[in-house]
């Protein structure tokens, strides 16, 4: 690091000031320096202004945890564009709909994506491929002859995510574009620096263990880059990949989901020793509800480093650092210094502590909306605040709790039953891998709760097992809570960063459908 350059903050700044700095170790563990990484951002940067991409417009990316990913953020990041980050994972039509809805004029995909992106392009937009295409365009022609210096202009760019469509179609998040330059626009990662207690030895070795395509992942990610740190891909997560990567590379920071955790637990206690994980520092989590049970194990093996949050690309966040949870387990923290917390009734009146109802936030002075959908945006709004109708409350400190969505509550009889308490009661039994809840129509009670699981390696088979699950939870629930059949699945349809598709649950053709056990 040169010498004066502590507090300095912009990738930027960095690929000028140490050029030699490793910025990224890819999945294949080649390293790229930062001044290597800079030339290839400013070449995509002309490289798009020649293909008549100009400021206030928008680009797509359909691509794995790659350095042209990378690459792809820091150039619109600084031409003043908005950028789709897109799940690879999606279909054609699904595709097809977020280019449309954007409006994105180029769209980047990886190699495993370019069949599936062609289906999806419409007439007029430009598709190129990171690596060798059958169809498309090379993403070395947007670069060959590009000059690897800085444009005439730099302006700052903005993510435009869309919502993931797990209860319908997704939904472009859009804000007014800053119109303060990149290097300015850098100094916004300073927040999360402050919020987290950050120092720059989180980004030593910051792993990327989940798809870029996401907020949540890559922002720490870049975060890392603005602040002089290693990015070090993972494309594809598997536990013990995971553990052989943060020992080889020492890695000092990573952000997780749930679904991680469980998977790593899962581990024999064996595999789990074999791995030395004592140089992280920072774990983030969110994006899903974390059972209680399963955050004290990982935090009994990571230690205390493990920094919860919750919020969503709509709205702001709220921060559980390790001490605040372990003090008040099951929380999500309280809001960061730039958000602003209330639970509302339906009715729009501020409930007091310890009170559930709906979650509404807003972050700093930020006006989100909905990209198309202006009756969406207001229904989501009220008094300057917005939601995304997840449910819950706030203890006498501030603290926020989730307890569901209010588009999940099943009404049992006229209970209010939540999903995610089932949901988290099943997880802690030893033999359930995964686990769904969905309420169903019942001619007594209106609504009943049906659990949708998979089983691990050491549970018995089916009917055992669900028999010796709905013990478990009698003693746990209360009766309105109990589910009344257990759907036992060989998967369960979630996105990789751990979101479940609920209403892919009755998809399945091979699963086992088990009524409750009568008492």
């Amino acid at each position: 690091m040169s010498q004066g350059t502590q507090e300095q903050i912009g990738f930027r700044l960095w690929a000028v000031s140490d050029p030699e700095l490793c910025a990224i170790i890819t999945a294949d563990d080649e390293r790229i320096t930062y001044g290597e990484l800079f030339a290839e951002v400013n070449r995509v940067c002309h490289g798009l202004r020649a293909q008549g991409v100009n400021e206030g417009d928008t680009i797509a990316v359909v691509m794995t945890n790659s350095p042209a990913m990378v690459t792809a953020y820091l150039a619109a990041m600084q031409s003043g564009i908005y950028l789709v980050t897109i799940n690879y994972h999606l279909t054609a039509p699904e595709i097809a709909y977020i280019l449309q809805d954007s409006g994105a004029k180029v769209v980047l995909c990886s190699q495993r994506a370019e069949d599936t992106v062609l289906d999806a392009a419409g007439p007029g937009v430009k598709v190129f491929v990171d690596g060798t295409p059958k169809r498309a365009r090379p993403l070395s022609e947007l670069t060959a002859g590009m000059p690897a210096t800085d444009p005439e202009r730099t302006p700052h760019g903005s993510l435009m995510m869309y919502t993931s469509g797990t209860t319908g179609r997704p939904k472009g998040v859009k804000r007014p574009l800053s119109g303060i330059s990149a290097d300015q626009g850098a100094l916004t990662y300073v927040w999360l620096f402050k919020e987290f207690g950050m120092s720059r030895d989180a980004f030593g070795a910051w792993l990327v263990s989940a798809p870029l395509y996401h907020s949540a992942n890559i922002t720490p990610a870049i975060g890392a880059l603005n602040w002089g740190g290693t990015m070090v891909l993972m494309d594809g997560w598997t536990p013990e990949g995971f553990l052989e990567r943060v020992q080889r590379h020492r890695v000092t920071g990573t952000a997780m989901v749930p679904t991680h955790f469980h998977r790593l637990l899962q581990l024999p206690k064996e595999v789990r020793e074999r791995y030395d994980i004592s140089s992280l520092r920072y774990v983030l989590h969110g994006a899903a509800p974390c059972p209680v049970e399963v955050k004290k194990q990982i935090m009994d093996w990571f230690g205390p480093v493990v920094y919860e949050y919750y919020g969503s690309t709509e709205v702001g966040t709220t921060i559980a650092r390790p001490h605040e949870w372990l003090e008040r387990p099951g929380t999500v923290g309280r809001p960061a210094s730039i958000s602003t917390l209330k639970i509302l009734d339906r009715d729009g009146n501020e409930l007091p502590p310890g009170q559930v109802g709906i979650v509404y936030m807003r972050q700093g002075d930020d006006v989100a909306e909905y990209h198309n959908d202006p009756e969406k945006t207001r229904g989501s709004r009220r008094d300057g605040l917005m939601t995304v109708w997840d449910m819950g409350y706030v203890d006498e400190d501030g603290y926020l709790f989730i307890t569901g969505r209010a588009s999940e509550m099943i009404l049992v009889g006229g209970v209010n039953v939540y999903p995610a308490e089932i949901e988290a009661a099943l997880l802690e039994h030893e033999w359930i891998a995964d686990a769904g809840v969905l309420g169903v129509p019942h001619d007594d009670y209106g609504e009943v709760p049906v659990a949708h699981l998979t089983l691990t390696d050491a549970a018995p088979a089916p009917e055992a097992a669900v028999a010796a699950v709905h013990e478990y939870l009698a003693g746990r629930l209360a009766k309105p809570k109990l589910p009344t059949e257990y759907v036992v699945h060989s998967a369960l349809p979630r996105d990789p960063n751990g979101k479940l598709y609920k209403a892919r649950l009755g998809d399945a053709q091979d699963a086992v459908r088990l009524p409750a056990p009568a008492k």
